[in-house]
């Protein structure tokens, strides 16, 4: 396992546990050469999902892609990683549980909207507005009077 602090490519396995009921396995690692300390993560290997983008192009689902946009839209927000890292792991068992095997960007975007609703209504917004390219104002204000007939 490469050392993502110095390049070095032995480490050893410091701890090791069982994760999302036994779905993953996590292990702390210390690197043999700076002797720092980093988490890996093994997963099952499944079926690729494809995403169909909306200019028709595809490419494999990234979860980092997912978290990373989430995680923008939760800037400054009371919202732990624990807390995305279990909804994107709930949209990726749904996209892995569906029979499709190409999944829209919108279809995905939806579910991430979805679960960030439930997390942070300020963190929906903000994905939202991007997501949903809000052009101005007044398409603004349309999802945040959904957003409160919800409620």
């Amino acid at each position: 396992m490469k050392c993502p602090y110095c390049g070095f490519l032995e480490s050893k396995v410091i701890d090791s546990r069982p994760t999302d009921e036994g779905e993953r396995i996590r292990r702390r690692r210390e690197c043999l050469g700076c002797q720092k300390r980093f988490t890996t993560y093994e997963i099952i290997e499944s079926l690729p999902i494809i995403v169909v983008k909306k200019d028709r192009s595809r490419e494999p689902f990234d979860r980092n892609k997912l978290l990373n946009g989430m995680l923008r839209a939760c800037a400054n927000r009371p919202v732990s990683i624990e807390q995305l890292e279990k909804a994107i792991d709930d949209i990726e068992t749904k996209l892995q549980n569906s029979l499709d095997r190409e999944i829209t960007s919108v279809k995905i975007g939806e579910l991430a909207m979805d679960c960030l609703k439930s997390i942070d209504e300020v963190a929906y917004v903000r994905f939202a507005s991007v997501y949903r390219q809000f052009r101005d104002i007044n398409t603004f204000m349309d999802e945040l009077t959904k957003l409160l007939k919800d409620k």
